[in-house]
């Protein structure tokens, strides 16, 4: 599919979402862009019909019918209790799959575009749904919070200076790199660089990155070995990598389903004085783990191993700071 027709066909979504009222063709070839480079009324409509059968396909579901007893043609709409979906469980690997997509979803050429439609639906006096991106638009946020700065110094060419946990042990500590690139590989975001402390090649995964990312020197000094293949590299390291430990949790009485159909019970014990049920769950990618069982709140607490439990506590009071601060700004 072209990238007009696709830019077509989300406005055309946006704009039959957006309105409450059955809109005519004619109401959206005024409306949709893409819609006016038609060079007459039979090619509007064979293009109108081809989108139509299009959306149809790809299962989003039209509604035909008429705003008012009296009107002879026929208008075009999308219910959002047709639309929506309901919430969907993504391993760690589908959802960083879906996060690539997110990302050209915030491209400036689909934002802009789906921004002018409604503005044309609102100057048209079409009854807009102001929340209509929030059906629309990919709330899925699997990119580690390393990731937008250590991708800039990458292309900047900069030097850049952290603070990693190891697989292995609880302890943090400094690393400064000189960054080549960032690849995905099962599911996993990983740094590929010069590690400036060792004198020699390394990868790091960004979900044990802590804190922010610090650039260090001008940019343009870094500069990628040609001879260099990043994904292989990552591969060759992980296969050498130490199996994660089994991972054991506490969960409440009644609480925390989601997790417990995916996890095999063990046993019971007493938290602080809260009854629960200890459970056992194989987690093919236990840092990534992290924030899904941090979205469990109280209901949950990771008893081995010590570097999750330490990583969904982060996460935890992470979120708690960021909660208080939003209170203090109100």
């Amino acid at each position: 599919m072209s990238t007009t027709r696709a830019e077509r066909l989300v406005n055309l979504v946006l704009c039959l979402l957006s309105t409450r009222q059955f809109l005519s063709a004619e109401r959206i070839r005024g409306i949709v862009p893409g819609y006016a480079d038609a060079l007459s009324d039979e090619a509007f409509f064979r293009m109108f019909e081809r989108d139509k059968t299009e959306l149809r396909d790809l299962g989003v579901p039209l509604e035909v019918g008429k705003t008012q007893s009296f009107e002879t043609t026929d208008g075009y709409r999308i219910a959002r209790r047709d639309y929506e979906l309901g919430d969907i469980d993504l391993e760690p690997d589908e959802a960083a799959a879906v996060a690539l997509a997110a990302r050209l979803w915030d491209s400036p050429q689909f934002t802009g575009a789906a921004h002018g439609a409604l503005i044309k639906l609102r100057a048209a006096g079409v009854d807009v749904d102001q929340d209509v991106h929030a059906a629309v638009e990919p709330k899925v946020r699997t990119s580690e919070p390393a990731f937008p700065s250590l991708l800039a110094a990458v292309q900047a060419g900069q030097v850049v200076e952290f603070d990693y946990r190891r697989p292995v042990a609880t302890d943090v500590a400094t690393r400064t790199i000189e960054p080549w690139g960032v690849v995905a590989w099962r599911g996993r975001w990983y740094l590929v660089g010069h590690d400036r402390d060792r004198g020699a090649a390394r990868c790091f995964r960004l979900s044990r990155v802590v804190g922010e990312v610090r650039t260090v020197g001008k940019p343009g000094v870094v500069q990628r070995p040609e001879d260099v293949d990043l994904l292989s590299f990552v591969a060759t390291s992980q296969r050498d990598a130490p199996p994660s430990a089994p991972t054991r949790l506490w969960v409440a009485k009644g609480r925390a389903h989601g997790l417990r159909r995916r996890a095999r019970l063990v046993g019971e014990q007493v938290v602080e004085g809260e009854p629960g049920d200890l459970v056992e769950i194989e987690l093919r990618f236990p840092d990534s783990a992290a924030k899904w069982i941090a979205g469990f709140g109280p209901d949950v607490l990771v008893l081995e191993p010590e570097v999750l439990a330490k990583s969904v506590r982060e996460r935890l009071l992470g979120a708690l700071s960021t909660q208080r601060g939003a209170e203090v700004g109100r």
